[in-house]
């Protein structure tokens, strides 16, 4: 392994690991959210313990996603000096503010798990909004610069430096609206699949009460909220990458001439070059999906020179997959729904419950096949047009001894991960109270 490619890999394991802690911090606090509500509303014993199952997992996943987040902050500073050197002016901002976001959020979770004493319990419910919002505004703030360096706005260039930064510009980069956007509602549907996922399993192992179905259908609710929102947005992002990345948009759809009217090519093998073979071409459409005209003129991979190309194996496997889990995702989610509204025995068949038992893994492995065609498609810069990944590595020798250390410490913590989750999830008996009960071990 190359000294870059070492560097690469490294931080492609770190934003891999800790994108699936990032998406459920975002996801799980809605759903106890609503579960808690539904409980104190209707005064249901069944909605509140939802909610203190749900809390439980939050808990862990929250501690595991800091220190997982600690440990790219580090790796920013060590990997790519040049670039933190360089980029740390304008990106400061935007991650500053993420860590007053997240304190918000770290600040009230504390008072919804250790305060119910002292509040009244629609006060104590109240605190979940402040953890929702911190949630949504820490992603989206961290989403926005990593989509400045793919749409790199707000600075000008002297001799290498940047100059006259507008911090603000650079946050609200052409790219933001839609990257956020979609990652945003990703993480919303990947937890719904997720959680409704673990109810599913449950009822395959014979527990079919009114708990397993209500947490079956607040997971599918979740994803019912989500599953235009991510169509949305994937068109835009799709749309803005033509236009800011056209590169990408070529690697990732297999297009090697630049031309109007150009097809969009479904399945296939391909190779550096862009060739597909055994490919399903649609004449006109990808143009129509980028200019909503066929005789938009859409570039291709040679718009640039060779050693200007992503990896396009890599970035076109990767956007094949996540296009297709996506649609068999989004069908897994109309029929689910289908079958509860016309047909409810058929949405608690076997099949369903299986199919939706895999939903979660399944939605992760798109957001993960979704990063790697935004950061593998950016290639061969840090900062698109702007630094090239070569030039904001470190020189030190010991990448890829850090990449060893730190692949172990991934394994380390997601062992610890599992371990947890069955401690907190053995803790808690079939019956309980409410979600107040959090620090009650009897």
């Amino acid at each position: 392994m190359s000294h870059l490619l070492a560097g690469r890999a490294q931080m492609g394991t770190s934003l891999e690991f800790h994108i699936v802690f990032a998406s459920l911090g975002v996801g799980l606090p809605v759903l106890i959210a609503i579960a808690h509500f539904l409980g104190l509303r209707r005064d249901d014993q069944v909605w509140m313990r939802i909610a203190t199952r749900l809390t439980r997992a939050f808990t862990v996943l929250v501690v595991i996603g800091v220190i997982s987040g600690i440990v790219i902050s580090v790796e920013l500073t060590v990997l790519w000096p040049t670039f933190v050197a360089r980029a740390g002016s304008i990106i400061g901002l935007p991650f500053s503010l993420e860590s007053y976001a997240f304190f918000i959020e770290a600040i009230f979770l504390a008072l919804y798990l250790f305060a119910r004493d002292r509040l009244g319990p629609w006060l104590h419910w109240a605190t979940l909004l402040p953890v929702c919002l911190g949630a949504l505004v820490s992603a989206w703030i961290v989403v926005a610069a990593n989509a400045w360096m793919n749409a790199p706005t707000g600075f000008k260039r002297e001799d290498g430096r940047f100059v006259d930064i507008s911090p603000l510009h650079a946050i609200f980069n052409a790219a933001m609206p839609a990257e956020t956007f979609h990652m945003i509602a990703a993480a919303y549907l990947a937890t719904g699949f997720s959680v409704a996922g673990v109810y599913a399993l449950s009822m395959l192992r014979g527990h079919c009460g009114t708990y397993e179905r209500r947490g079956l259908g607040l997971g599918m609710a979740l994803v019912a909220a989500a599953i235009v929102p991510i169509g949305v947005s994937g068109d835009n992002a799709g749309r803005m990458i033509a236009q800011a990345q056209p590169v990408k948009l070529a690697a990732t759809e297999g297009l090697v001439h630049t031309q109007r009217h150009a097809p969009l090519i479904l399945g296939g093998l391909i190779d550096q070059n862009g060739n597909t073979r055994y490919g399903i071409q649609i004449p006109d459409l990808l143009s129509l999906l980028v200019g909503r005209d066929p005789n938009t003129l859409v570039k291709g991979l040679d718009s640039v020179p060779p050693q200007q190309r992503p990896p396009v194996v890599v970035v076109r496997n990767a956007f094949s997959f996540m296009a297709a889990a996506g649609v068999a995702l989004g069908i897994l989610a109309g029929v689910y729904w289908l079958a509860r509204w016309r047909r409810p025995r058929l949405a608690e068949h076997r099949l369903m419950l299986l199919a939706v038992a895999a939903s979660g893994p399944l939605a992760f492995a798109t957001i993960e096949a979704g990063w790697i065609v935004t950061e593998v498609g950016r290639q061969p810069w840090i900062i698109y047009h702007v630094m090239r990944t070569q030039a904001a590595i470190t020189g030190s020798p010991l990448v890829g001894v850090m990449f060893v250390l730190f692949s172990a410490l991934y394994v380390a913590l997601t062992l610890i991960t599992v371990v947890a989750l069955r401690s907190e999830m053995r803790l808690l008996p079939r019956r309980t109270l409410a979600p107040h009960s959090l620090t009650n071990r009897h």
